[in-house]
């Protein structure tokens, strides 16, 4: 197996934060793609195995491959990354490399960057190739086993750089010298053991339900027949949860698409992607929408007069609007003393809301507000659908000076640094089934 050249390293910038990322093959076909877990954009190509899956994904078409944060050659962070902030690096490397529209071939995390970029940018994404992929296994029980897991984080904490997490990843090829050689650089050139403990931690616990639940575009979930660190029947449920979502089985044992034979899978990928859909409706995507509202409005308008508090009001909605400003929040409805925003990314949704509570505080008012991420129809001045009644119905039970959460916005910020105490379970009026509410601290 000849060795292929490296692509050319060029940077993004996604914020304050450079992603390196690397363009090559040619085509028609825009293809993003990044592995799983920690990643080296220029040692990859030191492996003849792993070159030659990139040199057949690049036969496909146009590939873009980039080095999350925190890993390889992209900004070294500190802590936990949220899987929001993942996203807009990849919004970064696709504008960088006037990428319009693309395909995502993903693993592991990977995969989740790129089912959450599509979910929130559906007519950017034309179709979603991933393994590996699976739910949160404390909330589930499904994907990789925990005390497997938390081995992996006990070997990275201990022996990062010696190539031990070969043995849980690739144990049928743990004993090739070569290929150990190459993997202890590997992790020493991808990212320092605390950040590979912290990726490791997050991809195991990131609850993916509801961005699968809002993909658009179709998407193949493949698997390794042989594989046995990743639970099959975790992969079945995410294809079963998503709307166009596909499961197959490939012959094979490792968990890894570059060893052993990658042809067959190399295979489905080029003939999922030839035969995608091309039919988005880029107005229904994933949001996290925020209802507030003043607490004793009624009372307060009529103790200090009609004139004056028009002015409290005024005062007030200019508050409102200067952190949704500042957070990136789509203001959608004022009726009377409260707002209805969007927000592409929850963490933000959330520090806005709190932003919005504290500077009210000033003007001697309280508000409650309430938060749900899921899928909205976007209309021309309104949004619709479950996710604005949920957080509409959220918002009603807040107490004075509180933001109050689903729990799928909190499974979404995992890593943003919020911390919440839990509000118990509730039923929500018109809305199925019941929900488990959190505050935020």
């Amino acid at each position: 197996m000849r060795m292929a050249r490296a692509a050319e390293t060029k940077f993004a910038r996604s914020g304050d934060v450079d992603i390196a990322y690397q363009v090559f093959g040619e085509g028609e076909r825009d293809i993003v793609m990044t592995m799983g877990w920690v990643t080296h954009l220029e040692v990859m190509w030191e492996l003849p195995e792993l070159a030659y899956f990139l040199e057949r994904l690049g036969s496909m078409g146009r590939v873009i491959i980039f080095d999350k944060r925190g890993t390889g050659l992209s900004d070294r962070v500190p802590g936990m990354v949220t899987l929001e902030q993942r996203a807009e690096d990849v919004r970064a490397v696709m504008d960088a490399a006037r990428s319009e529209r693309a395909a995502f071939v993903g693993w592991a995390d990977g995969g989740a960057i790129g089912a959450m970029f599509a979910a929130t940018n559906p007519e950017r994404i034309s179709a979603l190739a991933m393994s590996a992929m699976t739910f949160v296994t404390t909330s589930t029980g499904l994907g990789v086993d925990p005390a497997t897991m938390q081995l992996m984080q006990d070997t990275v904490e201990r022996g990062w750089g010696s190539g031990g997490e070969l043995d849980f990843v690739a144990p049928l090829h743990a004993g090739d010298s070569r290929l150990r050689t190459w993997w202890r650089r590997w992790e020493r050139q991808a990212a320092t053991p605390n950040a590979a403990a912290t990726l490791l931690r997050w991809g195991a616990e990131i609850d993916l339900r509801p961005v699968f639940r809002a993909l658009q575009a179709p998407a193949l979930f493949l698997e390794r027949a042989g594989a046995v660190l990743i639970d099959p029947d975790s992969v079945r449920a995410a294809a079963e949860l998503t709307p166009h979502g596909r499961y197959v089985e490939v012959p094979g044992d490792d968990i890894l698409p570059f060893l052993g034979d990658p042809d067959p899978m190399l295979g489905e990928i080029a003939e999922f992607l030839t035969g995608a859909r091309g039919d988005v409706d880029p107005d229904r995507t994933l949001s996290t929408v925020l209802f507030t509202d003043i607490v004793g409005s009624t009372t307060t308008a009529d103790r200090v007069g009609d004139r004056q508090w028009r002015n409290i009001l005024d005062s007030h909605h200019a508050a409102v609007r200067s952190s949704l400003s500042r957070f990136g929040g789509v203001e959608i409805d004022t009726a009377g003393d409260g707002f209805l925003a969007t927000f592409a990314g929850p963490a933000r949704a959330v520090r806005c809301a709190c932003d919005i509570r504290d500077r009210v505080r000033d003007l001697g008012l309280e508000i409650r507000a309430g938060l749900h991420t899921g899928e909205v129809e976007r209309r021309e001045d309104s949004v619709a659908g479950l996710a604005v009644h949920v957080g509409a119905r959220v918002a009603a039970l807040a107490a004075a000076s509180e933001v109050l959460v689903t729990s799928v916005v909190r499974a979404l910020v995992l890593g943003s640094g919020l911390s919440f105490v839990d509000r118990g379970v509730h039923s929500l009026k018109g809305v199925p089934d019941t929900w488990q509410l959190f505050a935020v601290a």
